[in-house]
C-alpha cells in the first residue's frame, strides 16, 4: 500500500483515531469538531491553527488513499467523518494507540509513548511498548522506524513512516550531555502533567453530562 501523508493529513488522521477511542459518543466527527480536534493545544506537537479548507483538503486526500470517509447517520443531516485505519492495516489496539500518538506528536521515546497512550490503551510495561513497536517495524512495508540516538540522550525515539522515509540529522547537543538528559526528563514530566490534565478534562465533561441529565429529570 503506497501511502504518503503530509503534516496536515497526518494530524487529521491522528485526530480521528484519537477521538474514536477517547470520545466514542461524539464520533464520527463533524468538520467543525474535527478542526477543533486538530487545533487543540493538549496532546499535539506542534500545535496547529488549521481552517476548514485545509482540513477538507486533507480529508479528500485521506479518502483517496482509503484512510478516511464521510458518513451521515440517521439522526443527523450533518456530514461526519471517520477513519478507515482498521480496514487498511488491521491493527490491534496497542498498535493503533502507538501510531496515533506518533501521528499527533511526532517522534517519541518508548517512555513517552507509554505515558501518552494511556487514555487509549494502558501498556503493562515498557517491554510491551517495545514489542508493539517491533511489530510495526516488521510490517511490509514498515510503519515505524527507529531514529538515530541523539548524543547525550538515554533513549532512542521512534517515528511513523506514513509520511515517507525520514531524513533526520544527528546533531551534537549545544550544552553537553547533562543538558540533553535534563531536557529528556523535563519532557517526561510535562507528558505526565498533560495526561493528568486530559483525564481531569474528561472527568469534568462526564460530570457536566451527568448533571445535565439530572436536571432534565426534574424539568
Amino acid at each position: 500500500m503506497n501511502i504518503l501523508l503530509n503534516n496536515i493529513e497526518a494530524r487529521v488522521l491522528g485526530s480521528l483515531i484519537e477521538k474514536e477511542i477517547t470520545t466514542p459518543d461524539y464520533y464520527p466527527l463533524s468538520l467543525n469538531a474535527l478542526v477543533n480536534a486538530c487545533n487543540q493545544k493538549s496532546n499535539r506537537e506542534p500545535v496547529m491553527s488549521l481552517d476548514e479548507t485545509a482540513v477538507s483538503a486533507a480529508l479528500a486526500n485521506l479518502t483517496d488513499q482509503n484512510l478516511a470517509a464521510g458518513t451521515s447517520g440517521r439522526d443527523s443531516r450533518v456530514l461526519k467523518y471517520e477513519h478507515r485505519l482498521q480496514e487498511a492495516f488491521n491493527f490491534d489496539r496497542l498498535e493503533t494507540a502507538i501510531l496515533c500518538v506518533l501521528l499527533l506528536r511526532g517522534p517519541q521515546t518508548p517512555g513517552e509513548l507509554r505515558s501518552r497512550t494511556e487514555r487509549m490503551h494502558r501498556f503493562d510495561d515498557l517491554e510491551q511498548v517495545q514489542s508493539t513497536l517491533q511489530r510495526l517495524m516488521k510490517r511490509e512495508p514498515p510503519i515505524v522506524a527507529v531514529l538515530p540516538r541523539q548524543p547525550g540522550t538515554k533513549e532512542v525515539r521512534y517515528a511513523h513512516l506514513l509520511s515517507g522515509e525520514l531524513q533526520i540529522a544527528v546533531s551534537a547537543p549545544e550544552h553537553g550531555a547533562v543538558t540533553s538528559l535534563r531536557s529528556s526528563n523535563d519532557t517526561e514530566r510535562i507528558a505526565r502533567l498533560e495526561e493528568a490534565v486530559a483525564r481531569l478534562e474528561k472527568e469534568l465533561a462526564e460530570t457536566r453530562e451527568h448533571l445535565a441529565a439530572l436536571q432534565k429529570q426534574f424539568e
